[in-house]
């Protein structure tokens, strides 16, 4: 199965954010080539929340580009055969956590965000990655520094999006 075929599997499975979801689908169905980087209409990616439940806390990284704290993640790879796949090999490279295991039930959320052209849109789906006892991070060369936050300080960093996600998945926790 391709990693198209996956993710537009993946989101006729996902019940939540029903106009979102279609929206998702309706552009892949328009853009074959949706699922990457070059689709200048906007493209598919993955990213995932690393939180550790029993300390508290979620893991976010300080973009180099953007300059905002978020949930690790980005652009599908032609070696990905799964969203889930895509998603956790974002946030293993941007964490430097080994042993991260995606919390399950598939996507915790939808997150549409216009980016600077020429790709004008990330069709982001979200999921949670749960930390092994101990985990320690590293700073990837796509961040400017990583660090935990507990939950009630997320809000105070991040935008609302990453919020939202968070809710999402203590919700599902």
């Amino acid at each position: 199965m391709s990693l198209y075929d996956d993710a537009v599997l993946v989101l006729k499975d996902y019940e939540d954010q029903a106009d979102l979801r279609q929206a998702y689908l309706d552009h892949l169905a328009a853009h074959p080539d949706g699922m990457w980087k070059a689709c200048e209409a906007g493209h598919i990616t993955a990213s995932a929340l690393v939180i550790d439940p029993s300390r508290g806390q979620v893991l976010l990284t300080l973009h180099k580009k953007l300059r905002m704290w978020l949930q690790m993640g980005g652009h599908c790879e032609p070696q990905d055969v799964s969203l889930e796949e895509a998603a956790l090999r974002e946030a293993t490279e941007e964490s430097g956590v080994a042993g991260l295991t995606l919390l399950p039930g598939g996507p915790v959320r939808l997150d549409r965000h216009p980016i600077p052209a020429p790709c004008n849109w990330h069709l982001d789906v979200q999921y949670a990655a749960l930390a092994p006892s101990g985990a320690v991070e590293t700073i990837s060369a796509e961040s400017l520094d990583v660090r935990w936050f507990a939950y009630d300080e997320v809000a105070e960093v991040a935008d609302e999006s990453v919020v939202r996600l968070l809710e999402a998945t203590r919700a599902r926790l």
